[in-house]
């Protein structure tokens, strides 16, 4: 048995590299049809450019502070992070152009990549430049007196282009040129050949005119280079003002932020790149040489004249017959709780209920926290609708939720001006808790109704990521609900209300750390008396040291621990005296998978919770996060079917092995896909 200061982690960016490259092999897979590899490849790509933004910049300060973190002790991480990085980019780029882009061909798509226009299509080309592209077109001169007025934006997409006068005195003269995909599409539609269809990158469009843009100069060289700056900027909330403005004063600092990554054409020239690297103050530990072209993530947007047979079988979301029909979503509660499982159900239910909520007459308040909301959010219109009905509605919009700050302050001042009471973050706190409380009074008899899930009300990614959400008339649970956002309200930071106690609800960073180690002991526990006892949890991330470390303690026990990690996981699998009970899957298939899910057997009388909370430093200590119990059996036994496809998965699940490698789930029998099992599984309980 290891003692504790001998422990073993994966570092949090290794492992969550590890994850992205998963998602790589998945472009890479020929049983996934064509056009969703596809996007696949548009995923690491949006995924590794987060990286830059959030990461990278953390990565290269510990670097330069030495830090001795556990995540930071090696003094080669930023090199290793680095070579990695550029082993799955060209990993990449060998997959794009060496497989995907000769199968479209095959299957009558073809994407001009790096190669001349035929003359065939010139004209539509030229045409397309001049009538909808040129007005987009804004050179900008590279000249000492202008420098300190040039900066490159976040993730904007540039060339820079070498040009020559017929002066043989003058020097080489440089200038950017913005490409313009902000409001134009990447991809244009030419003219087909032969049946096959023609596409052509917006960048190429442009290339193919710099004559008309410099008609001056001579054209000795166009280059596509790209910056990504650190967006993890903190919003001083500390009482410094109103949280609105500190939001719009974060988002402006966001797109001048310190650079994480230059990427630019490897044909680059030297001379050209150490000129760019003097004029925008660049280090060497910033540069990546890439491809002709950047952010491929918008492959996902790569135009599908061929329909769907080059995309996954249509599965549309199930129906929930219970909650459908005549009779209020609240009188079903009055009878039972009711469990839905996303995306394999339909979001219509999540929708009803706000929507009942808003017109049903005996309804008097409404509660919820908004984290990341649909641009078009159905259910903020439903709160807005609430109250101009009258109802006393009370929202938390969490301002400071990475990237959809501006999507979240446009809604807040929607809200507020239909007369919703709006509470905004608390300092220094994000509240991550995905949660719902109605009041209905109906004559002498008040009842309360509680939404409690696993992802965000979002009616867009609740059609590809794999979420819970328990609707419930639970007094225990709703009770809490209504502890929980009377707390909110008050805008104070957790220690200002020791006493606060929740004995349903997990609720982060009051009792959830300790209720869960108190279920970790009490699994040692059954253990170590020969009594049944067995771990199940599913997470995005898993990093925190003592979570981390408690499970080690419940492996060295003899406690089997199955968890199923989908990104970053620091606890090493596998190694003797230290985790040898401890297996670690991920599951990468067509839908992103979301749920955070805890299962403790309890000598077979197992305890279920669903809950918004990973294991990460930030969840448990920073973060409003609530877990909450599955009370009904039925219910209970749900989760467990599911969980169980999740772990009989040998088509799309991969172990991680004590070396951070993924290993194929190897079975005797019928390849197993977990996805596909459980939506055929509710399928047939619907039938």
């Amino acid at each position: 048995m290891s003692p504790r200061s001998s422990y073993t982690y994966f570092n949090r960016d290794l492992s969550w590299l590890s994850f992205n490259r998963r998602v790589l092999q998945e472009a890479a897979n020929p049983a996934v049809p064509l056009y969703e590899r596809i996007r696949f490849l548009a995923i690491f790509s949006s995924n590794l450019e987060e990286f830059f933004r959030v990461r990278m910049s953390a990565l290269m300060a510990l670097g330069e502070l030495g830090s001795t973190d556990h995540e930071a002790t090696d003094p080669h991480l930023l090199l290793e992070v680095q070579a990695t990085v550029l082993q799955c980019q060209e990993e990449f780029g060998r997959l794009l152009t060496s497989q995907l882009l000769p199968q479209l061909v095959e299957n009558g798509v073809h994407l001009y990549y790096g190669e001349p226009l035929i003359p065939t299509h010139e004209p539509a080309v030229t045409d397309y430049f001049f009538s909808q592209v040129l007005t987009f077109i804004q050179p900008i001169w590279l000249s000492e007196a202008n420098r300190e007025a040039i900066q490159l934006p976040d993730s904007s997409l540039y060339f820079v282009v070498a040009l020559k006068t017929p002066e043989a005195t003058e020097p080489v003269r440089y200038a950017l040129l913005p490409i313009p995909r902000q409001h134009l599409p990447r991809f244009y539609e030419l003219p087909a050949l032969d049946n096959c269809c023609q596409l052509v990158f917006l960048d190429d469009v442009i290339r193919q005119h710099l004559t008309a843009v410099f008609p001056d100069f001579t054209i000795q060289g166009c280059y596509s280079i790209k910056i990504n700056r650190n967006a993890d900027v903190s919003i001083v909330d500390e009482f410094s003002g109103e949280m609105d403005e500190n939001v719009a004063h974060m988002l402006d600092q966001r797109t001048a932020g310190r650079p994480t990554r230059f990427l630019y054409d490897a044909a680059l020239p030297t001379d050209l790149l150490d000129f760019l690297c003097g004029y925008f103050d660049l280090t060497r530990q910033e540069l990546t040489r890439g491809g002709r072209y950047h952010t491929l993530s918008d492959l996902a947007d790569l135009p599908n004249p061929v329909g769907n047979r080059l995309r996954y079988p249509s599965r549309p979301p199930l129906a929930y017959p219970v909650l459908q029909g005549d009779t209020s979503i609240f009188a079903q509660l009055d009878q039972q709780d009711h469990l839905l499982h996303l995306p394999y159900q339909s979001y219509n239910s999540i929708l009803r209920f706000f929507n009942e909520a808003a017109i049903d007459p005996h309804v008097r308040e409404i509660y919820v926290t908004l984290y990341r909301v649909a641009a078009n959010s159905a259910i903020v219109n439903a709160l807005i609708s609430a109250a101009k009905n009258g109802k006393e509605v009370t929202v938390f919009v969490e301002l400071k939720a990475r990237f959809d700050e501006a999507n979240n302050l446009k809604w807040g001042k929607q809200l507020k001006a239909a007369g919703v009471r709006l509470v905004y973050s608390i300092p220094s706190l994000k509240v991550h808790a995905k949660t719902a409380l109605v009041k209905r009074q109906q004559g002498l008899r008040s009842q309360q109704y509680g939404l409690l899930a696993t992802g965000n009300f979002n009616e867009g990614t609740a059609r590809f990521y794999t979420d819970h959400v328990l609707l419930t008339s639970h007094p225990g649970l709703t009770q809490e609900l209504d502890l929980l956002f009377t707390y909110l309200q008050t805008r104070e930071q957790p220690d200002k209300y020791p006493s606060l106690s929740f004995r349903h609800l997990l609720v982060a960073p009051f009792n959830l750390m300790d209720h869960f180690f108190a279920l970790i002991d009490r699994e040692i526990a059954h253990q170590r008396a020969g009594r049944e006892a067995h771990i199940t949890i599913k997470l995005n991330n898993l990093q925190e040291k003592t979570m981390v470390d408690k499970l080690y303690e419940a492996s060295q026990a003899g406690v089997r621990v199955e968890l199923i990690v989908r990104a970053i996981c620091t606890l090493v699998p596998g190694v003797p005296g230290q985790s040898e009970h401890i297996t670690v899957r991920r599951i990468v298939d067509r839908y992103l998978e979301h749920g955070r899910v805890y299962i403790f057997n309890n000598n077979n009388q197992p305890e279920t919770y669903l809950g918004s909370a990973d294991w990460m430093n930030r969840n448990l200590y920073r973060r409003i996060e609530v877990c909450f119990p599955v009370y009904e059996a039925r219910l209970q036994a749900q989760i467990r079917q599911l969980i169980d496809f999740q772990l009989a998965d040998n088509t799309q699940a991969y172990f991680i092995d004590d070396q951070l490698r993924m290993v194929p789930v190897l079975t005797e029998g019928a390849p197993i896909r977990s996805q596909e099992a459980i939506y055929t599984h509710l399928l047939r309980i619907n039938e």
